[in-house]
């Protein structure tokens, strides 16, 4: 059993954002063994680029609407958490019970998780991604793959998520 460090991390961190765009932009289908490879200098250095597009508070703001969302899901607030899904979800789904419903079915890990850690976002090909390590009850681990979207406010909004499994487990 592999124990998750900070190495462990950042080795397979670079690929995994750039895949969820490519994900994202292509393809919505599961992603079995993504994480699998080696990531390059110059993908750390283009994922070290895209990181920094966006000043550290704008980062922090995208957490914070992960976060609250998150917690409203799970307190069954399912208003609050539909108001933090980006126009086009909304306009998908139509109503809060709707979303909230489709959530707890494809994507209970966001709310099962026994921790979750945020790890470095970036922007690759024009999209915000901010993917949420999730550590479930038995050690499993996944990675959530939020992309983001600031509304005509100027507030972030959820846009997708994409669920995929790790190479790691936690112990």
């Amino acid at each position: 059993m592999k124990r998750v460090t900070r190495r462990t991390r950042i080795r397979w961190l670079p690929a995994a954002l750039v895949l969820a765009a490519l994900l994202l932009a292509l393809l919505p289908a599961t992603l079995e063994g993504a994480f699998a490879g080696e990531p390059s200098t110059a993908l750390d250095d283009e994922l070290a680029q895209a990181h920094a597009r966006l000043p550290a508070r704008e980062w922090t703001a995208i957490r914070n609407v992960i976060d609250a969302q998150r917690e409203a899901l799970r307190a069954g607030d399912a208003a609050r958490a539909f108001s933090f899904a980006a126009p086009g979800i909304q306009e998908r789904f139509h109503d809060a019970a709707t979303f909230a419903a489709m959530v707890q079915q494809a994507y209970a890990p966001l709310l099962d998780a026994r921790s979750a850690e945020f790890l470095e976002g970036g922007v690759v090909e024009d999209k915000t991604l901010q993917p949420l390590r999730l550590v479930m009850n038995d050690g499993t681990v996944l990675v959530a793959i939020y992309e983001v979207r600031k509304d005509d406010a100027g507030r972030w909004r959820i846009a997708a998520c994409v669920i995929a499994p790790s190479t790691v487990r936690s112990v």
